[in-house]
């Protein structure tokens, strides 16, 4: 059976931004917030969902987080502004 991969944004208490993927977007959150997520978010949380993208294989996936976490924060910001989680 094919997994479908995330691409994901996290924004952290301190207002910065994780980027990271996984197969299971709900848990690999709990995790991040639980502190057993990546080492950065372990003194960042509690974290949030801003913005993920889905990926029908992990190269894919992978190709699109080394593209992001090589952006500034400010085209991160443009990219998650106008994605849905963020228009409540």
């Amino acid at each position: 059976m094919n997994k479908t991969y995330y691409l994901y944004i996290l924004r952290c208490k301190d207002n910065s931004l994780y980027t990271g993927i996984t197969f299971d977007l709900e848990e690999r959150i709990r995790k991040h917030n639980n502190g057993r997520g990546g080492k950065y978010t372990r003194s960042h949380k509690p974290v949030q969902l801003v913005y993920y993208e889905k990926y029908p294989d992990l190269s894919s996936a992978r190709r699109r987080e080394n593209e992001i976490k090589n952006w500034r924060k400010e085209k991160k910001e443009n990219l998650i502004k106008g994605f849905p989680l963020n228009s409540c």
